[in-house]
């Protein structure tokens, strides 16, 4: 019988509705470590619950907690996989910070719900159910950390939430998922070719992200020079271009040698030195912006964060090659 961490941490999975007035709230109890009961004939599943938050209250420091929660009970209990319930908001940033810092090559999945467990067409029952059979799978092991909803298998590298509400809200843009999860059986279609570990402690850096948007200037740039930020993410316009009133801030804060990781704001598509003006790629990338190709924002931050954070340092223009 396969030995699962499950590990539970909140969101709307773990949260119900007031059916008067609408609104979405935490439980007092999760009510998802009672409906684990419905495996003891599947997996021997080992419940943990290190914090109960909405999604938008983790941090990496809780991420961090997750890492470690991992591997101390890997050396532990000898596990076979490990599912983490979690609130959608920023499941794709945790799940790709794990992606990055834990080196196992057991199943890690994590999921969620869109709907809290009351409501009508509640999803997440479901979801946790398929994520058991996956990390149940031997098929999942070596496939780095996947985000498993609405019986789709996605990448913790590519998937990302794309609609506020719906239940198929996680996507994976460009790429689509690598495998799924039928009544009978977990078939993967594709696997992952890249695979990069970090080895870290703590995290004790701070990256800020920006959007770059029409008139943008450079005062936001003097500001985080100011509060002597770590590292800055910029999604930039379309191939990867800023307006030029932004230069100047930039400028100070690569000779502050505070690294300048650039994506592009477009989900589809990838950041390249192209156009040849003032604020255009080819300008940023000779100044020293490091030009990232296949992250979202989010992403690209908690990479920074881990490449700046870890035990071998790495430049940061080799991180992102």
């Amino acid at each position: 019988m396969k030995r699962i961490l499950v590990i539970h941490t909140g969101g709307t999975i773990a949260m119900e509705e007031n059916h008067e007035t609408g609104v979405v709230t935490p439980k007092d109890e999760n009510p998802l470590p009672q409906i684990s009961k419905q495996f003891e004939t599947t997996a021997k599943l080992i419940l943990k619950q290190p914090f109960l938050l909405p999604s938008p209250h983790i941090t990496p420091k809780e991420m961090l907690l997750l890492k470690e929660l991992i591997e101390e009970e890997y050396e532990k209990n000898n596990l076979d996989g490990v599912v983490i319930t979690h609130g959608t908001d920023t499941l794709e940033e945790t799940a790709y910070f794990l992606d990055l810092t834990v080196n196992l090559n057991i199943p890690i999945v994590l999921t969620g719900a869109m709907r809290s467990s009351n409501e009508i067409g509640s999803d997440g029952l479901y979801n946790f159910i398929a994520s058991i059979r996956v990390a149940c799978s031997d098929s999942a092991k070596n496939k780095g950390v996947l985000v498993v909803l609405n019986d789709e298998i996605h990448t913790a590298m590519n998937v990302t939430k794309t609609h506020t509400t719906n239940v198929s809200t996680f996507q994976s843009p460009q790429y689509g998922p690598i495998g799924l999860v039928t009544k009978r059986d977990i078939i993967f279609q594709q696997k992952p070719d890249k695979s990069e570990k970090y080895a870290i402690k703590d995290i004790n850096v701070r990256v800020a992200l920006l959007k770059a948007y029409s008139g943008m200037e450079a005062d936001v740039f003097h500001s985080l020079h100011q509060l002597k930020y770590d590292g800055v993410v910029i999604e930039a316009f379309g191939t990867g271009n800023l307006p030029p009133a932004t230069i100047e801030g930039i400028k100070k804060l690569l000779d502050a040698h505070i690294p300048i990781v650039l994506v592009s704001r477009c989900f589809n598509g990838i950041a390249q030195d192209t156009y040849q003006y003032v604020g255009g790629g080819k300008q940023l990338k000779e100044m020293g912006v490091i030009f990232c190709n296949g992250l979202n924002g989010p992403k690209a931050r908690i990479k920074v964060l881990v490449a700046l954070s870890s035990q071998i340092k790495k430049p940061l223009n080799e991180v992102f090659t």
